[in-house]
């Protein structure tokens, strides 16, 4: 104890706002020590006169937040302040530096975010001060790096971590952005930013991610962006067949799903095409991946330009505010199936040869070309050799998508797998009836120019006559077309006259019809009737309009070709036999 020590004792008491109390300084080797009888000492009993009556002891002194802050910074141990011991220690002293404190305490909980904030960042991050040294060091750059935080942190970070262009960044003050740099035989995306204050270099951010983290969070926003669930329905199990051309249609299909090669699937309408790039996908290393399918033949052309390459805002009038994503960037690392590629125009097949040998895409209206990696399906059901010969398709794009060939068997050729086919769609509708020997010698034996889409539309039809015996006669007229012993009656033939004179004599009302019949033909498969009132409000959300009273003209002129079935009251509309056998023909 000394009388410099005493001194400060008076003052910080005074500092503290005891101030109508006269405290006199004392102090071992004083030479006049004054008669009082109170005495205030910071723990040091022994030092008091024994005259001293009252004595107030208020313990060894404390450091205050501020030394402890000073200490730590000399140490470089203010990491060590963040813990709750010495939260508790700054609460329980008395201090008067209340602005240093304030101070310190928002600067805490600045940190304690910024720790927060880069912790949860999916990037990795790694941020120095202006002495070049580590300071922020992230859990995800320690994924990407291998390098744990203690080996860099406070290290200089030309020592610890040399391919970051740190040095780069402070001599010329600029950001570095999106530089592809490879660490450990990987690819990592690169940005790297100053943090100036008041024109003075005070250290820099240099953000990382890994090209395949961002090619696949690319990935899953396409998905949502598109919001239509693109994903391939069947696998190579749901194709029912036994044939030998179709278990070597499967075998070769399984064989190239492996590569990435451009696949041509050629077949007649109806044979599985898309089925078959279905299971394609599935069976391949992309199956994780978009699988977006588009019939190049049912969109008009402008329209199919915009849809397969995407436009930038402003490329044409109507054009959505901001752009589109075209289907070839929706479908980046997945499958895009081109079915009917044939209707594709001769300016569209010239860009569409480009994207498959660049891999790249440029927007209608746009100037940035965007690389897409996209394995192409397509399926035609014509001979597209011919179509190369007389000048309607490319060769030069036909080589490039003939690469991988398929050819799928028609109906006809495949033998009893058109009664397996038949047993698998005939469950699907819950039908219950039975062929006889002549009805399915006519299965059997029919040319099958629709092939698998024509039997279920068979099938369906024989579902919904509701007769649990199926005689040759009951078959639709398609089907009685063979030339089998049994023939065609005289009253077939009359009927599908009659029904050629029904169709010829509608004009304009031809649509009217369909759709009438269709919802008759609809109410009848789920055994019930339905009256003019229910069409026409039918029509009407269709965006058909057809009033009440031309429903009730219809349906009469209906029952007089006894297509229908009239009644009165409640009953409703029904479609006849008669009914059904003319809306299939119609269709």
């Amino acid at each position: 104890l000394s009388s410099k020590m005493a001194i400060e004792g008076v003052t910080r008491l005074n500092q503290l706002g005891v101030n109508n109390i006269e405290f006199i300084p004392v102090y071992p080797g004083m030479k006049e020590i004054p008669k009082l009888d109170f005495a205030i000492t910071p723990g040091e009993r022994r030092y008091v006169p024994a005259f001293v009556t009252n004595v107030m002891d208020i313990g060894a002194r404390v450091l205050d937040a501020a030394t402890v802050v000073e200490i730590a910074l000399k140490l470089n141990l203010e990491y060590l302040l963040e813990q709750t011991k010495f939260y508790d220690y700054f609460n329980s002293i008395a201090d008067n530096s209340y602005n240093f404190n304030l101070l310190y305490s928002r600067s805490i909980k600045l940190e304690s975010q910024f720790e927060i904030l880069i912790s949860i960042l999916d990037e990795g991050i790694i941020a120095i001060n202006e002495e070049d040294r580590v300071f922020a060091y992230n859990p995800k750059v320690e994924e990407i790096l291998g390098m744990k935080k203690n080996l860099v942190l406070d290290k200089h970070a030309k020592e610890v971590l040399p391919f970051i262009p740190f040095e780069e960044c402070r001599k010329n003050l600029y950001e570095i952005k999106s530089r592809l740099i490879k660490i450990m035989d990987t690819d990592i995306s690169l940005t790297v930013t100053p943090v100036i204050r008041g024109g003075k270099y005070i250290g820099a951010f240099a953000l990382l991610k890994r090209f395949t983290d961002e090619e696949y969070k690319q990935h899953k926003l396409r998905i949502q962006l598109l919001n239509r669930g693109h994903k391939a329905k069947y696998v190579f199990s749901d194709i029912v067949g036994c044939s030998q051309s179709m278990k070597k249609a499967v075998d070769i299909s399984k064989k190239m799903s492996t590569t990435n090669g451009s696949i041509l699937i050629t077949g007649e309408s109806g044979t599985g095409k898309e089925l078959f790039a279905h299971a394609i996908h599935n069976h391949s290393p992309r199956r994780d991946y978009p699988f977006v399918a588009i019939n190049c033949a049912a969109i008009p052309d402008n329209l199919l330009e915009s849809e397969l390459f995407g436009y930038d805002e402003g490329a044409f009038t109507g054009a959505k505010k901001g752009g589109k994503l075209g289907l070839f960037e929706f479908a980046h690392k997945g499958t895009l199936f081109l079915d009917e590629i044939e209707g594709m125009s001769a300016n569209l097949q010239v860009k569409l040869l480009r994207v498959i040998q660049e891999k790249e895409v440029l927007r209608v209206g746009g100037s940035k070309i965007i690389s897409v990696d996209v394995r192409i399906i397509a399926a035609t059901n014509e001979n597209l050799v011919t179509l190369v010969e007389n000048g309607s398709f490319r060769k030069d794009l036909y080589y490039r998508l003939n690469t991988l060939p398929i050819k799928l068997p028609p109906l006809r050729d495949r033998g009893d797998d058109i009664f397996l086919l038949f047993n698998k769609i005939k469950s699907e509708l819950s039908g219950k009836f039975i062929l006889s020997k002549e009805a399915e010698k006519a299965f059997a034996q029919h040319n099958w120019s629709g092939n698998v889409r024509e039997l279920r539309n068979y099938v369906e039809y024989l579902t919904y006559m509701d007769i649990p015996f199926i005689e040759y006669e009951d078959l639709p007229p398609e089907l009685k077309n063979n030339d089998l012993s049994i023939g065609k009656s005289k009253s077939d033939e009359k009927e599908k006259a009659q029904f050629q004179f029904i169709i010829k004599s509608l004009g304009s009302h031809e649509e009217d019809y369909k759709f009438i019949l269709t919802q008759l033909y609809d109410a009848t498969k789920r055994s019930s009737s339905i009256g003019r009132k229910a069409i026409s409000k039918q029509a009407e959300r269709q965006g058909i309009f057809l009033t009440e009273q031309e429903v009730r003209g219809i349906l009469l002129q209906m029952d007089n070709f006894k297509l229908v079935k009239v009644s009165k009251g409640r009953s409703g509309t029904k479609i006849t036999e008669k009914g059904i056998r003319f809306l299939y023909e119609f269709r």
